[in-house]
């Protein structure tokens, strides 16, 4: 697994941006849909395939789906078999160098379709690369993040999933090495996808933040923990030989792997990040705290342009 800054002086002509193929999975969630719409299309990336896979909303998605139909690549709203099912059918329909899946109450950040484009078209030896995530409320507030670190697969596996599907993107032939999503998972097909990518592939990551995972009432994380627990398991006994303890006794291991964590967080996070994640606990921030985690965010993308 390997660490490097993006080569921001690196700028690839038109034709050689990598397409980057957006995927996202949705059902009656019209309240959030556009946001997350506008999120991929208003990147202005040069080279974006967006799909949208809609399970027969009945909330009025499909309206503002088609709100923005000229600039999808290709869209449906039929009944499935549900997330997995859904993206697994634009992972089949892309035809991106690149792949990328946000939900549909999820959002990018800023400019990151361009750092990953310009990452994938300078670092040929990459297959996957992620960046850290931003956690927001419903109103679209920061609330919370997480700081990617160098990746760490056995953080990953032993202690929970770090790298984060709203800021994660890998090549496609990846994926046709090592397949699509489980159909058979409810919630956890993204730690088994990605316990996969790290198996298979080379990872690497961008500094700053990629992505927005939106916690709110209504989201699977707040429903389904008791089929993530089961979900988690049947992955971690799937994929355990490829990923070995630092040592025999699992409580140690645990401790050594957090404690390997904190010291890398230390290391590479920036100062406000550790500052607001110890303050956090302390009860010292409220509310909206993007002006002071993003202060030293790295620079936006140059390429962004107003949807027209």
């Amino acid at each position: 697994m390997h660490d490097r800054h993006d080569s921001s002086d690196h700028q690839p002509r038109r034709d050689e941006w990598p397409r980057i193929s957006v995927i996202t999975p949705s059902f009656n969630q019209a309240v959030y849909l556009e946001r997350t719409i506008r999120s991929v299309l208003d990147q202005g990336y040069p080279d974006l395939e967006y799909l949208i896979i809609d399970g027969g909303s009945t909330d009025g998605s499909r309206e503002i789906i088609r709100k923005y139909e000229k600039h999808i690549a290709w869209w449906e709203s039929q009944p499935d078999r549900g997330q997995s099912d859904a993206l697994n059918k634009g992972f089949a329909r892309a035809s991106g160098e690149v792949i990328g899946w946000i939900n549909s109450d999820d959002m990018y950040c800023e400019g990151i379709l361009e750092r990953v484009g310009r990452w994938f078209a300078s670092h040929p030896e990459s297959d996957v690369v992620g960046a850290g995530l931003l956690v927001i409320d419903a109103d679209d507030r920061v609330i919370d993040a997480l700081w990617a670190t160098p990746p760490q697969p056995a953080y990953t596996f032993h202690i929970g999933l770090d790298l984060h599907q709203q800021a994660l993107f890998w090549r496609r032939s990846l994926m046709e090495k090592v397949g699509l999503i489980d159909p058979g998972m409810r919630f956890s097909m993204d730690y088994d996808f990605i316990l996969r990518l790290l198996v298979h592939g080379r990872v690497d990551r961008l500094r700053g933040y990629g992505g927005m995972f939106r916690l709110h009432s209504e989201a699977k994380t707040a429903r389904m923990t008791e089929v993530a627990i089961e979900e988690n398991e049947i992955s971690r006994q799937r994929y355990r030989e490829s990923f070995p303890p630092l040592v025999a006794s699992p409580t140690l291991n645990r401790l050594l792997l957090k404690a390997i964590r904190w010291l890398r967080l230390a290391v590479d996070a920036p100062f406000s990040y550790i500052v607001f994640k110890l303050g956090k606990r302390m009860g010292l921030f409220q509310g909206d705290v993007s002006q002071f985690l993003l202060a030293d965010h790295p620079h936006r993308s140059s390429a962004k342009e107003s949807l027209r």
